[in-house]
């Protein structure tokens, strides 16, 4: 009976494991995004059009150095007026407006330009243009548009068309209402897949019509707060707050990861199918740690000294491609490894944790991999000193896990430094990145010890043979899923 229990709750172990998502999935890049929202209105004898950007804390960063020209710190009222006027002149040509087929000219006859607070004390960044162009309705006028700012940035893009007094819209493209208030409000159930328009087409005709509705300015923005990212910006740094704030960074970084992410499928299967030790699983967890908060600080870098050349979160889909091949490459080494040792006659053995040393009728050859031998015939043979794990593998393995840094902990960096308060800043994301290594850490030991367990289990021999191929199949489709989400992300794949 505790044989079968122990076999369930490994299987059990394995399958919540390996039905969590790989890695960039737990990545969402809302603190790196450029938000626009357009609105069309048609009137009798011109057309209204309001066009919002909404910055979110690192573009907003980078462009609040731009705009505060004396490093006061603030940006006043002359460089505010100064960066409108420049952004208009640079935005406005990447609104294309036609009515009935000729571009028209859209003249600015209104702005405001804001900064909301958004995570740990950074501002974001609102820029709200208001524009008029030339208008004859008649029964069928058409109105075509279409949004070119920002093409190379991630963000929120919502277009929506609505009648003016005395004019109807006979067809739309778009809807007459937002979902997100003109970007004040994001609805939680769209931010995994955020509204993508770029191009509407209006009918607009003479007609009852209705006013213009007017905008809910009165709603305050409602930004997803974080609650990692608001520790360094805490009024104070007492004792008391600052050792609270260290715990509570360890338990934030153990709850990120068992979000899904940090390759814990890949390192379930890597695992079970290994000789693996409690050693092997802290190491995994001591690399992909380091890697971690190392990404921090090196896109941390990117974002204040090399973004005008490179964006900050056009290096995920790089870094989760890189991370992609590294599991695949790690996969198949394993999965060849595994099979040849799966095939190997019972005089097989296997040699250093590097392939299989096989003594048959043809004579003598030897086979090397990057990877495990197969741990089934070492344990027919009653041997398990002579399977031992590639170095190169697990370090391969660590780096693929932890290559993404977080989102969070980069805000936090990016705040600490324009709080002044680095030190406090790096402390926290290295006991964030501590929390998160100790659950890896604890979930691989974990596998460990289960896998012992289903080892001594009175199985069949074939079923010890076939386990570590199957696991090494594993590894390699997760690689696969990684890559083309990576892909798919970059935009270079599309379904």
């Amino acid at each position: 009976m505790t044989a079968r229990r122990s076999l369930l709750a490994l299987i059990t172990l394995l399958g919540t494991l390996l039905l969590l998502p790989g890695h960039a999935a737990a990545h969402p890049l809302g603190n790196f995004t450029v938000n626009q929202f357009v609105r069309v209105e048609p009137y009798t004898d011109y057309v209204a059009l309001r066009y919002v950007v909404d910055m979110a804390e690192i573009p907003a960063l980078q462009e609040l150095q731009r705009i505060d020209t004396d490093r006061s710190g603030d940006a006043n009222d002359a460089e505010r007026d100064a960066y409108i006027v420049q952004q208009i002149a640079t935005l406005t040509p990447g609104l294309a407006l036609q009515v009935d087929g000729r571009s028209v000219t859209l003249e600015p006859i209104a702005h405001e330009l804001s900064f909301p607070r958004g995570q740990g004390g950074l501002l974001t960044l609102r820029l709200v243009i208001d524009y008029r162009a030339p208008l004859a309705l008649t029964a069928d006028t058409r109105i075509d548009f279409a949004l070119n700012n920002y093409e190379e940035r991630q963000g929120w893009r919502e277009l929506i068309a609505r009648p003016g007094a005395g004019a109807t819209l006979t067809q739309s493209s778009v809807p007459a209402q937002d979902t997100s208030d003109e970007l004040r409000v994001y609805p939680e159930d769209l931010l995994a897949a955020p509204v993508d328009t770029r191009t509407l087409v209006v009918v607009a005709a003479p007609g009852v019509g209705q006013a213009a509705v007017p905008a809910r300015g009165a709603i305050a923005d409602q930004r997803t707060s974080d609650r990692f990212a608001e520790l360094v910006a805490a009024p104070d740094l007492t004792p008391t707050f600052v050792l609270s704030a260290l715990g509570l960074a360890f338990v934030l970084g153990a709850g990120h990861a068992l979000a899904p992410g940090h390759g814990k499928t890949v390192v379930a299967a890597y695992l079970v199918g290994s000789r693996g030790t409690a050693l092997h699983a802290l190491m995994l967890g001591v690399i992909t740690t380091i890697t971690h908060t190392a990404g921090v600080f090196a896109l941390g870098g990117v974002t204040l000294l090399l973004s005008q050349y490179i964006l900050p979160e056009q290096l995920y889909p790089v870094l989760q491609l890189v991370s992609g091949l590294l599991v695949i490459a790690i996969g198949v080494a394993l999965f060849r490894a595994r099979l040849r040792a799966a095939r190997a006659p019972a005089g097989a053995h296997a040699h250093g944790g590097f392939g299989v040393h096989t003594h048959g009728p043809g004579g003598h050859t030897h086979e090397e991999d990057e990877a495990l031998a197969d741990w089934a015939t070492a344990r027919a043979r009653g041997d398990r000193t002579k399977q031992r794990v590639s170095w190169r593998s697990l370090l391969a393995l660590g780096v693929s896990g932890g290559l993404l840094p977080c989102p969070s902990a980069l805000v936090v960096m990016l705040s600490a430094i324009a709080l002044g308060r680095v030190g406090f800043g790096l402390i926290l994301i290295l006991v964030f990145s501590t929390g998160l290594a100790t659950v890896l850490t604890l979930i691989g030991i974990a596998l460990v010890k289960a896998r012992d367990l289903f080892d001594r289990l009175p199985m069949q021999r074939t079923w010890l043979r076939v386990l570590p191929v199957i696991s090494a199949g594993v590894v390699t489709l997760a690689g696969v899923v990684i890559t083309v989400g990576a892909l798919a992300q970059s935009g270079l794949l599309r379904f």
